[in-house]
């Protein structure tokens, strides 16, 4: 029987020129394509806390396991309670997210219509542009100075058409830091109608980080949004889920766009007991600074140019960046190729546990000399 040739749905156009979000490629999925035993790989793309979870969030995933047949609460009320208590805010200043990136698309449903103008610096997080295409609107890229936001220049690409300013700070993926100066110049120069959304995946690597909760408390910027994520220091990546900060009427609108039960149990459970583990987050803290500076040290000594971080990873260039990242996972040794930042010639690597770190660079020495002695 002959099919009748018909026409498929029409996506919107929005949707047909979207870039794609690639992520860190699991252990599982190289250990499947190169032959290898996946207990012998080492997985440095992604930017995940090498410790693991909190064992205590471990255990508070295990009681909640015994009651996966009901809903999860679905307005987070002991987590945001929790937060809010660290924090020294109400509950109504947060929104939870499934990831930090729900609550960047929230923020594209609740400002962005077509036409408008989105402000990031060259080098930003990938998700930033991805939403601001999928909404339609204009991407501003400013220049980056040193690998890092330009401030003076990005508040001179504000028009009166722009609606968002996107700035992680530390940045994914170079891990420089906006100093608390530029940052104040910023919340002092950024229009009341432009949301100012400053990106802290990784404010707690920071000893001494610019702090823009109180302007959150003393509501004076009802313009600016935090974000911050349980997927990096606590060790939590693969429950999904971050939050934002804001004053309550930026709260309230976001709310209305929020799928409802977006946060599922296990993730409420596991995220309200991390954040009661000082212990954990001590050593968290103390195995990425051991890591930094060994990774900051040999690629130093093995002539290789890099980005002083500030996060937990090191952007390093490697010459071509893809075929690094080829032969390092047939190392075992997974790392982030840079391309799809406009950094071709560079690879991301996480700060994993010591021999982590030692196996990366000495896979690094190993492809470095063979490309020498080829040439």
């Amino acid at each position: 029987m002959l099919r009748t040739s018909v026409s498929a749905p029409e996506f919107h156009p929005h949707i047909v020129s979207l870039p794609v979000y690639v992520p860190g490629r699991p252990i599982e999925e190289v250990a499947r394509e190169l032959g290898l035993e996946p207990d012998g790989i080492v997985k440095l793309a992604s930017n995940e806390n090498p410790l693991g979870p909190s064992p205590k969030a471990l255990e508070a995933m295990r009681r909640a396991l015994e009651n996966l047949h009901l809903y999860p609460d679905g307005s987070s009320f002991q987590l945001k309670r929790a937060l809010a208590r660290r924090l020294y805010l109400d509950p109504e200043h947060l929104i939870l997210g499934n990831g930090s990136n729900e609550i960047i698309e929230l923020v594209g449903h609740a400002f962005l219509r077509p036409g408008d103008e989105v402000v990031v610096s060259q080098y930003c997080f990938a998700v930033y542009p991805i939403v601001t295409a999928l909404f339609g609107a204009t991407l501003v890229t400013v220049p980056a100075h040193g690998f890092g936001a330009d401030i003076p220049a990005m508040l001179r690409a504000i028009t009166p058409r722009t609606r968002i300013l996107f700035l992680a700070n530390p940045n994914n993926p170079t891990g420089t830091l906006t100093s608390r100066e530029a940052v104040s110049e910023l919340l002092a120069g950024v229009p009341p109608h432009v949301l100012l959304v400053l990106d802290e995946a990784y404010v707690e690597f920071l000893g001494d980080p610019a702090d823009c909760l109180p302007l959150i408390r003393a509501g004076t910027h009802p313009n600016l949004l935090l974000m911050r994520t349980f997927s990096k220091i606590f060790g939590l990546a693969g429950l999904r889920i971050g939050y934002g900060i804001a004053a309550p009427e930026i709260v309230r609108g976001l709310e209305r766009i929020r799928q409802p039960f977006n946060i599922n149990a296990l993730a409420q459970a596991g995220a309200l007991a991390a954040l009661e583990d000082e212990e954990h987050l001590a050593a968290t803290r103390a195995n990425n600074r051991l890591g930094l500076d060994y990774l900051h040290t040999a690629f130093a000594q093995l002539g290789l140019e890099f980005v002083p971080s500030h996060a937990n990873f090191v952007l390093v260039r490697v010459g071509d960046g893809l075929r690094v990242f080829q032969e390092l996972q047939k190392l075992g040794v997974i790392t982030r190729p840079m391309g799809s930042y406009g950094l071709p010639e560079w690879i991301r690597v996480s700060a994993g546990l010591p021999e982590e770190n030692h196996r990366c660079v000495e896979g690094l020495r190993t492809i470095l000399k063979s490309a020498h002695a080829a040439e």
